[in-house]
């Protein structure tokens, strides 16, 4: 369903040592550098950081969340406390199992070093 997504970031290279850390955790290489951005490219899509190309501040979306699938648990912990090590915020619950009627998922939630709301997730087996 998408191509790509971006996240404004306020201080680009401080955003780059958190994400750099953090996807690494699920198994994904360091951002590449495009001039005012980095870019994050895998099979099933790009995800990038940027600096508002309009030149103003950059802003997170209320009520926004950028999900990251993570292949298991210890995926998720490790995303976590890599974006904790590298100047992320934790937000919400801690990592842990949340159930609803529909399914089971297993997740964590950070804030990035500019303030935009991410998460790793993933389905237990059943």
């Amino acid at each position: 369903m998408f191509t790509h997504v971006f996240l404004g970031a306020q201080d680009l290279e401080a955003s780059r040592k958190f994400y750099d850390a953090a996807l690494n955790a699920l198994g994904h290489a360091p951002g590449a550098s495009a001039g005012n951005r980095y870019v994050y490219r895998t099979a099933t899509g790009t995800f990038g950081i940027t600096t508002p190309v309009n030149g103003e501040a950059a802003s997170f979306g209320n009520g926004s969340t950028f999900g990251f699938a993570a292949k298991s648990e210890a995926e998720v912990n490790a995303f976590h406390a890599a974006g904790l090590a590298n100047g992320g915020m934790t937000c919400e619950d801690p990592p842990g199992l949340r159930t609803t009627p529909a399914f089971s998922y297993y997740i964590a939630y950070l804030r990035d070093p500019s303030g935009n709301k991410i998460c790793a997730m993933c389905r237990p087996a059943k």
